[in-house]
């Protein structure tokens, strides 16, 4: 039964009203004052960068500070494996925080940061220099050198920007592991890694509740041969062992530790961080990012995508630091360029559903960069709680980690830009390291759903699946044809699967993306979604994003998750998982409309034959939908660990709803 409406159910009517307006609007350009101020104004700046784009990636790199210029822009002799500014020679801990430092910017505040708690600390670029040397001679006092690998395993605390700051100013690269997930993914890592140090905390604080972290940890890693210390800080004074001769605390190896410590000059091509991404059927993938490369295309991209004025702007990035999103847009592209940022310890909905805003009306957040899930969440909470909030401060949003359906980027628009921002809708990945596809703020007219084109100096194309040719308009598979600095060097220490993996299909000069995409005939590359996650029904080739979209544009929805299920007459049927809006309660009439909406959308053949209600949907901790969960689920397959997950509960709920679903008839 569906529930009365009430006065915010009403307003909501209105708003959708509002939002089915602006979709019939295809192209939003930039507003006049937004491009009179933007660094880059002049569509000229594409035309510069693929006339020359090893000299436009040169002249980016000249903007950071090297101990020795390189000798050659790119060395490509040996493809897949490219080395980027060979014979140069920096240190990215230096261009975080020294230079800056000694420009006479060491009282500009580095990094807001807001725990859950309510407690605050403001760390200006002395303040994190000081701390990064301290730590960076703690981690020598304990024996690591140049190439030692330090594990990570912490919350959104000051303290992880600090342990990677101090790896990377000793040329220790480090491998930091997502707080979210369990102890046994820790070892994992570890072990693949061989880490010798691994940074840690007491205990973690995840709405309201203070998880003890050391002491679930010891009880998976005790037997690492190649883990010599753990090192851990004092967060929460949460109990734990600590064991002689291995264990050791922040707070006391710090305050022993000299308090300078140069910078180690660094190859443009060592190795900075190892960061694994996760698989469903073999062992994770250990990304290797190196020096160089990886700093002059993260520092780019931040600086134009996010039009950035170092001076003015707060620039706030609302994923974790255990993603490449927090490795390159926290901690190294923001910090890089001198910015203020903001970092917080909590959930988006704790202490309360409206605490995004209040943190972007509390410190004039003027950028923020979160993941259509974040936003998909808000909507689903309600425009009331960023309604209650100046967010006067913000002149430009961003989107990351998938793609942005049009109903959610117009919401984005409406709700939290007071149609008056431009919104960057950016598509990149850990192999990437940068961002590669993404309007330019101040230049490109966007169109909801679209990461438009790509970056300057970026080759990206949309090709058929056999053979590799250019799809000028429709859908095909999308590559990147030519090496961008940020890129991945290889797997750490398997060669051959980086080979086998990114570039076996078209060649080791194509990198396969492994996501499907489409071009329109404006040439706006739209990113629909991984090439496995398709649908085959009676012979028609469905995304799975694309049938979302569709789902998520019927007024009561806020978000929906498909996948195919077995079917003796169609090869493979549509079952959509779907969340409402609000109090809004599933009935046979919001199924029908929802299917109608599709069949307008798509067609008729790409109507779900089951749809499941649910209030929630299997999600890891940084908000990716898990759909293998959702397929195994739906076929009764046995679903192993569900530890990783933000809510196991969810599992559970999800059988018993689909047991009852009824099929389309």
């Amino acid at each position: 039964m569906a529930t009365e409406p009430t006065e915010l159910d009403t307003h909501d009517v209105e708003l959708e009203r509002e939002l089915s307006s602006l979709l019939d609007v295809e192209r939003f350009p930039p507003p006049e004052g937004f491009r009179k101020r933007a660094l880059l104004s002049d569509p000229k700046v594409y035309e510069e960068a693929e006339q020359d784009w090893q000299g436009w990636w040169a002249k980016q790199a000249e903007e950071l500070h090297w101990f020795k210029k390189w000798d050659k822009v790119l060395d490509d002799s040996n493809p897949p494996f490219y080395k980027w500014f060979v014979g140069g020679q920096l240190n990215v801990s230096y261009n975080c925080l020294d230079r800056h430092v000694e420009a006479g910017r060491g009282d500009r505040v580095a990094l807001n940061w807001l725990g859950e708690d309510g407690s605050e600390r403001k760390l200006t670029y002395a303040d994190l220099l000081a701390d990064v040397e301290r730590f960076a001679n703690a981690l020598k006092d304990l024996g690591i050198k140049k190439g030692d690998v330090v594990g990570i395993y912490l919350p959104m605390i000051p303290e992880v920007a600090v342990a990677m700051l101090a790896c990377a100013r000793i040329g220790a690269p480090h491998n930091v592991v997502f707080g979210g997930f369990a102890p046994e993914a820790v070892r994992e890592r570890m072990e693949f890694a061989e880490a010798k140090v691994l940074i840690t905390v007491d205990g973690a604080s995840r709405k309201g509740t203070i998880t003890p972290i050391k002491q679930a940890v010891d009880l998976v890693v005790g037997d690492l041969e190649s883990l010599e210390h753990i090192i851990v800080i004092a967060a929460h004074g949460t109990p734990c062992e600590m064991r002689s001769g291995r264990d050791v605390w922040y707070h006391e190896i710090v305050a022993a530790a000299d308090a300078k410590c140069p910078a180690e000059p660094m190859d443009a091509e060592d190795p900075l961080y190892i960061l694994y991404t996760s698989g469903s059927t073999a062992k994770p993938k250990g990304i290797l990012h190196t020096s160089g490369g990886y700093l002059t295309g993260v520092t780019a991209t931040h600086r134009y995508v996010f039009d950035l004025h170092p001076d003015e702007d707060v620039f706030w990035c609302a994923a974790d630091v255990g993603w490449v999103t927090g490795h390159s847009y926290i901690v190294y592209g923001p910090l890089a360029n001198g910015a203020t940022g903001v970092m917080y310890e909590g959930a988006p909905d704790y202490p309360h559903k409206g605490i995004w805003w209040e943190i972007i009306q509390r410190y004039g957040v003027t950028i923020f960069y979160t993941a259509p899930t974040a936003i998909r969440a808000c909507i689903k909470w309600g425009a009331e709680y960023p309604r209650k909030f100046d967010l006067s401060s913000l002149r430009l949003l961003g989107t990351v980690g998938e793609p942005i359906n049009p109903k959610a980027w117009l919401w984005y628009h409406k709700i939290i830009g007071a149609e008056r921002c431009p919104i960057v809708d950016t598509w990149w990945q850990t192999e990437t390291g940068q961002i590669m596809i993404t309007p330019l703020p101040g230049i490109t007219e966007t169109k909801p759903g679209s990461a438009t084109t790509p970056f300057p100096g970026v080759l990206a194309d949309v090709v058929d699946e056999h053979e590799g040719k250019t799809i000028k308009e429709g859908q095909g598979l999308l590559v990147l044809k030519r090496p961008w600095p940020a890129m991945l060097r290889t797997l750490y220490r398997d060669d051959e699967r980086f080979v086998e993996t990114y570039f076996k299909r078209f060649g080791n000069t194509t990198y396969l993306v492994g996501d499907a995409a489409r071009r329109d005939k404006d040439g706006y590359i739209w990113v629909i979604g991984r090439i496995d996650d398709v649908v085959n029904v009676s012979g028609h080739r469905l995304s799975t994003a694309e049938v979302e979209s569709a789902i998520v544009a019927h007024e009561s929805v806020a978000e929906a998750a498909v996948i195919g299920q077995s079917d003796e007459l169609t090869g493979q049927a549509i079952c959509a998982f779907v969340t409402l809006q609000g109090t809004i309660e599933g009935t046979t009439e919001i199924e029908e409309a929802i299917r109608e909406t599709v069949a307008a959308h798509i067609g008729k053949f790409a109507r779900p034959k089951r749809i499941i209600w649910s209030n929630d949907l299997p999600k890891t901790r940084s908000g990716k939908i898990m759909r293998r969960l959702l397929r195994d689920i739906a076929e009764g397959r046995a679903l192993g660990d569900v530890t990783t997950l933000r809510d196991p509960a969810v599992v559970d709920m999800l059988g018993q709803a689909i047991a009852t679903a009824p099929e389309e008839d």
